[in-house]
């Protein structure tokens, strides 16, 4: 585990070392780029947190979550959680992608909230196990095709 892990905002002095955040090419059908992150989060500045992973000063890794969504379009169920995580491939396996829902947990509980959700693209080489093992259970839901999960931070260390 690497333990010089920190998140930053996405700032004009670091747009260009976000950009190369860059997947391992079996991933890229799994997780969009840090581009069209960028353009979401410019669409949706209300929901979208966008951040720079730095392991001292290198870029290792990107995310962005959502945060009060009105998940079911009706103003009734909001919902915040893991829009995008991409982790370079020289980092992978190093506790980034752990750092960085824990990460987005922290921000969540911070704001009030006590569940988190990510979607993930059902496939046997996705990312599944690895949401999973950090302790998503599936909601039986689905969105755009993506399989729901829900991670209840009522029970999580702070």
């Amino acid at each position: 585990m690497t333990t010089s892990l920190r998140l930053v905002p996405i700032t004009p002095a670091n747009i260009d070392a976000a950009l190369s955040v860059k997947v391992r090419p079996d991933q890229e059908r799994f997780v969009s780029p840090v581009a069209k992150s960028l353009a979401e989060a410019y669409v949706h500045p209300e929901v979208a947190w966008p951040r720079l992973i730095l392991d001292g000063e290198s870029p290792v890794g990107f995310l962005m979550a959502f945060l009060d969504i009105d998940w079911d379009g009706k103003g009734v169920d909001f919902r915040s959680g893991l829009w995008r995580l991409n982790v370079t491939p020289d980092a992978q396996g190093r506790g980034v992608g752990r750092f960085a829902v824990a990460s987005v947990a922290a921000e969540v509980r911070r704001r009030g909230g006590t569940r988190m959700y990510v979607t993930w693209e059902p496939a046997e080489d996705g990312p599944e196990g690895f949401y999973r093992k950090l302790g998503f259970q599936l909601t039986g839901e689905t969105s755009g095709g993506q399989t729901v999960g829900v991670l209840d931070l009522t029970n999580l260390a702070s």
